[in-house]
C-alpha cells in the first residue's frame, strides 16, 4: 500500500511539473509543434513517466533533467524569432504540393505524402475535388495550407463593394451556473443592474439561468436551467 501511494504521488507531481513547463512554453507551442518542440515533448514526457515509476530518480534529479529540456526548448524558441536562417536550416521550410492546380510529385515523394493522403487532408479543409486547388504547401508542422481557384474563392465585402460596418466584438460572458461573473461585467463597463433588469423582463431570476452571453452581435443570449424541450436528442 505505501508503494502504491508513493507512484500517486510521484506520478501527481510529475503531471504538475509538465503542466507548468507547457504553461511555461507558450500557447504557440502547444497549438502548433515543431520538430524540436516535439522532440522535447517527447523527453520530457518520457522522463516524467521514468520518475513516477522509478523511485530510484530522486526529485533533484528530475527537475535537473526537465530544465536542461525546457531552457534548450526555451532558448531555441528564441534563436528562431531572431534567425530565420537558423530555424530554416534546422527547421525546414513549407514544401508545395500543387502550383498552378497542377500536383508536383517530385515534392510528393521528398514529403513522403501519398495522393490519398493529401486527398485526406484537402477533404477536411472541405475541398473533394483537387481540381478546385490553385495552391497546396505542406507546413513544418505537418499541415496543409490550401489556395483555390480564383472562381471558387468566397467573394469578399470588398469584392462586392460593400460596407464592412463596425468591427465586430468578442462576445461577453456575463452568467455562469447561476452566477455573475463581476471580473467581466467591470471590465466591460457592464452594469449588475442592468443584466438583472434584462433578465427581468425576460421573467427570469438570476438563480435560473445556466448560462448568459453578450454575443459580437450585441445581443443578450440567454440559456436557463429548465429547457423547454419535451424530448432532447442525445447523440453519442
Amino acid at each position: 500500500m505505501k508503494d502504491h501511494l508513493i507512484i500517486l504521488i510521484r506520478s501527481f507531481s510529475a503531471f504538475v511539473i509538465l503542466m507548468v513547463i507547457a504553461r511555461a512554453l507558450g500557447k504557440q507551442t502547444l497549438s502548433n509543434m515543431n520538430f524540436h518542440e516535439f522532440v522535447t515533448a517527447v523527453i520530457l514526457g518520457a522522463i516524467a513517466a521514468n520518475f513516477a515509476f522509478n523511485e530510484k530518480i530522486e526529485v533533484t534529479h528530475l527537475l535537473i533533467a526537465l530544465s536542461v529540456f525546457t531552457i534548450t526548448s526555451y532558448v531555441l524558441s528564441k534563436l528562431f524569432l531572431k534567425f530565420r536562417k537558423f530555424k530554416m536550416w534546422t527547421e525546414g521550410t513549407p514544401t508545395v504540393l500543387i502550383e498552378g492546380g497542377l500536383i508536383l510529385e517530385d515534392n510528393m515523394k521528398k514529403s513522403n505524402m501519398t495522393i490519398d493522403s493529401l486527398n485526406e487532408q484537402l477533404r477536411q479543409k472541405e475541398i473533394f475535388n483537387i481540381d478546385d486547388v490553385e495552391y497546396a504547401l505542406l507546413e513544418i508542422n505537418g499541415k496543409l495550407s490550401v489556395q483555390k481557384k480564383k472562381e471558387l474563392q468566397a467573394a469578399t465585402l470588398k469584392d462586392l463593394q460593400l460596407n464592412a460596418g463596425n468591427a465586430t466584438q468578442f462576445p461577453i460572458e456575463l452568467i455562469i451556473d447561476g452566477q455573475l461573473l463581476h471580473d467581466t461585467l467591470n471590465s466591460n463597463h457592464i452594469s449588475e443592474s442592468w443584466i438583472l433588469s434584462q433578465l427581468k423582463a425576460r421573467g427570469k431570476k438570476l438563480e435560473d439561468i445556466f448560462y448568459a452571453v453578450k454575443g459580437s452581435n450585441g445581443q443578450l443570449y440567454v440559456d436557463d436551467y429548465k429547457d423547454k424541450i419535451q424530448h432532447p436528442v442525445d447523440v453519442e
